[in-house]
């Protein structure tokens, strides 16, 4: 992020960039390819080495596992360790990527995020126009975990900054504390902070036949036991080395730490990506002390419900013309097919994977006013569920992979009219996904809002078809 970058701004990739690595515990090579996002689109994964190419969303709620990493599963399909890739999309300002991959684990690289950092900086990252809505904390949310003596809290703050704190009772970490004061520190401070195991972790990973990609240049490991050489030969052979030597209580290898705190600013690091599957961008103070991917989901959890019980989903959406769009007249017609006097958006104000907020300025010089009730001009409800069925195939077409999508309607229930729309009215147009787009199929209930009450609702059905 230079001193151009706008953080009130939601923000892509310049250009598709890939890069290839190994899991570290399925030991799988991976090839990796970042592409640009549409505005609103998030951080989603697509394993496209599987039938029918399933996308699996970065989100708390669909995290399977935390042992050794953080592990997302749906749609049938799951990647893991995804903190790294998460870590560096957030600490570089990216807002909406699609993450492909051919493999079910992120390629462990180096065991930081600077891999990923360097690859973002190759294609740079693009301001969107899309205005970026951050979620602030209004009380202090914490979160303790008796059994793992962890707690983590959320603090008011007008940024978004974390500090951690490890110990692990060991005399080669001792007690370690890191902070990040703004994001903008995140690569020169951070990124490349590498990940860590005690030995006696190692051992047990390697009698349990994980870390088959591991190496003892993509992780630091911790030796606070005198160790047998018995015990070396064995790690000698199994990360395919002639030896290994601990001179002393510290590091295998002698292994040289890039910072004299490097675990804890990893442990930071963790901390920034698992907190990305929160899936509102925030500004708190968060304070981590003795964090791990466990508690980190369990967190982000949390806060992710205090988001959605306090940022009144359910309300009334607000209309500010002075806030630029989300998606422009210009940019809406590159989406849909419709051209006038059939495209009844003017604009798009607000828009995330789940709901979408348009508008529409109704005048006198409507086509339809010349022939429907003349002299008492009224807009046909069914040009109102059009208007909403238009703005629910933006919202369906946006949360697919890259492509161009036409969609059809093929279910309409529940309408209810309950106030005329009439020239001079601006109807606000809501529209919010009851469930999880499978097989191109869309399911959305919406509402049109005349100022502050509803004029229209009802449910619709849609089918995404992909064009060509």
């Amino acid at each position: 992020m230079d001193a151009t970058f706008n953080p009130d701004k939601q923000h892509t990739l310049g250009s598709a960039v890939s890069i290839s690595g190994t899991g570290l515990h399925t030991g799988i090579k991976v090839d990796m390819t970042l592409k640009p996002a549409n505005a609103g689109f998030g951080y989603q994964f697509q394993r496209i080495d599987l039938p029918g190419q399933p996308v699996i969303k970065a989100d708390c709620e669909l995290v399977t596992d935390t042992s050794r990493g953080t592990t997302l599963e749906d749609n049938g399909a799951k990647v893991s360790t995804v903190e790294h890739i998460l870590a560096a999309l957030v600490g570089m300002g990216v807002d909406n990527c699609l993450i492909e991959l051919n493999g079910p684990e992120i390629p462990i690289m180096d065991g930081s995020s600077s891999p990923f950092v360097e690859i973002i900086e190759e294609v740079g990252v693009i301001e969107q126009e899309a205005t970026k809505i951050w979620y602030t904390i209004d009380t202090n949310i914490t979160h303790y975990d008796e059994k793992k003596r962890v707690e983590m809290t959320a603090l008011p703050a007008t940024e978004y900054k974390i500090t951690t704190l490890i110990d692990f009772n060991s005399p080669v970490l001792g007690t370690q504390h890191a902070g990040l004061k703004s994001m903008q520190e995140f690569k020169s401070e951070i990124s490349s902070s590498r990940t860590f195991v005690f030995l006696h972790e190692l051992e047990m990973l390697l009698d349990h036949n994980l870390i088959k990609g591991g190496d003892i240049n993509n992780a630091i490991v911790v030796v606070d036991k005198p160790v047998t050489e018995s015990e070396m030969d064995r790690l000698a052979k199994a990360f395919g080395r002639k030896n290994m030597e601990v001179k002393s209580e510290g590091y295998l290898n002698n292994l040289e730490l890039r910072y004299s705190n490097e675990p804890a600013r990893h442990k930071l690091l963790d901390v920034v990506g698992d907190l990305a599957l929160i899936g509102y961008p925030i500004k708190a103070h968060i304070i981590a002390n003795r964090p791990g991917h466990s508690t980190n989901v369990d967190f982000a959890r949390m806060i992710k419900s205090y988001i959605k019980k306090n940022k009144h989903v359910k309300d009334i959406p607000v209309y500010d013309a002075n806030q630029p769009p989300v998606y422009t007249l210009q940019q809406i017609e590159k989406t849909l097919p419709h051209r006038f006097p059939f495209l009844l958006v003017d604009k798009i104000i607000e828009l995330s994977d789940r709901h979408i907020v348009g508008i529409k300025n109704v005048t006198f010089n409507e086509p339809f006013f010349q022939g429907h009730f003349p002299g008492n001009p009224v807009m046909p409800g069914v040009l109102q569920v059009e208007a909403l069925a238009q703005t629910g195939g933006i919202l369906c077409i946006n949360a697919m992979p890259p492509g161009e999508y036409d969609t059809y309607f093929i279910k309409i229930d529940n309408v209810k009219f309950k106030q005329k729309v009439v020239p001079g009215d601006t109807m606000i147009l809501k529209m919010e996904l009851l469930a999880p787009i499978r097989r191109g199929i869309c399911e959305m209930r919406g509402k049109v809002y005349i100022g502050n009450k509803i004029a229209t609702e009802g449910d619709l059905m849609a089918q995404l078809v992909k064009r060509g």
